[in-house]
């Protein structure tokens, strides 16, 4: 089934955008909810409410698209396991058939950055945000959403089509300004100005930068989003051979219960999710072991 997915926010939702969006042919909505708490929100500068995110949820369950999913995050200053599981609570009692739930991270050179250095925000510990991601995994675990990348999980039938393809590898055409784009050995993205976009496409000037990526940089970044998938990695198609110059760093990953080798791929544990961009990294070549 073909698929075309909007982006969408809680406060951009009205019956009527919602009957126009599927006439044009949408067929998916994302909606970045990010949290039902009205302090969280807030926090976060969102421009939706609590009570906005959910009348926005029931618009769209009843609108009749062939798929929908949320965002929220979890890891966020001070949050507990309580406070998390209510959320998912909430989620799951408004009939969701996809969710995408994110760890929030601190950046570096951030207002968050900031405020978490002078001790003006705590943020959870590597346990509390472990534990948040478990009981995440149990609950839709629980309600038949399968986990089918480390922040994505679907009823069968609801899995990202299009995130999915970036994962694995699958080349993508990206039109407007910052859009990125991907021919299977280079990585091309748009300028960000609209008015020098348009320039470039109606004109002659260049609108974009592009590189060209090596053979390891192509196989280290399959493995960083293959792993990421419940499909792991497939080793044939990676160019360089991974197993033969990363041996140790396999059969290490492996001896502790965070890795599956076999059947001709690499995959993670649901305990190695919890490593998975450490994993990856450790599983890294160089062009030097072509």
């Amino acid at each position: 089934m073909r698929e075309v997915t909007l982006e969408a926010n809680p406060d951009d939702i009205t019956a009527e955008r919602l009957e126009q969006w599927k006439s044009m042919g949408i067929t998916r909505l994302s909606l970045g909810t990010q949290s039902f708490r009205a302090d969280r929100l807030t926090w976060m500068g969102r421009a939706h409410n609590a009570e906005q995110a959910l009348k926005s949820i029931a618009l769209i369950a009843k609108a009749g698209f062939a798929s929908w999913t949320i965002d929220l995050i979890y890891g966020l200053p001070q949050m507990t396991l309580a406070e998390w599981e209510e959320q998912l609570t909430i989620a799951l009692d408004h009939g969701m058939p996809h969710l995408s739930a994110y760890c929030l991270t601190v950046e570096p050179k951030t207002a968050l950055a900031h405020q978490v250095k002078k001790s003006i925000v705590s943020m959870p510990g590597d346990a509390d945000q472990s534990a948040q991601f478990d009981r995440l995994m149990e609950r839709m675990e629980a309600a038949g959403l399968e986990h089918y990348e480390i922040s994505n999980f679907g009823l069968s039938g609801h899995h990202s089509r299009h995130n999915s393809s970036y994962w694995e590898g699958v080349p993508y055409l990206g039109i407007g300004p910052s859009a990125h784009s991907f021919d299977g050995s280079k990585r091309r993205w748009n300028v960000a100005n609209n008015a020098l976009y348009v320039q470039g496409v109606v004109g002659s000037a260049r609108y974009w930068d592009e590189e060209s990526l090596t053979p390891a940089q192509r196989t280290n970044e399959q493995l960083l989003t293959g792993l990421r998938t419940s499909k792991g990695v497939e080793l044939a198609r990676l160019e360089l051979d991974v197993i033969g110059h990363q041996r140790r760093a396999v059969e290490r990953w492996s001896s502790t219960g965070h890795l599956i080798h076999g059947d001709g791929r690499l995959v993670l544990t649901r305990a190695g999710r919890h490593f998975a961009d450490r994993i990856a990294s450790d599983l890294f070549v160089t062009d030097d072991d072509r």
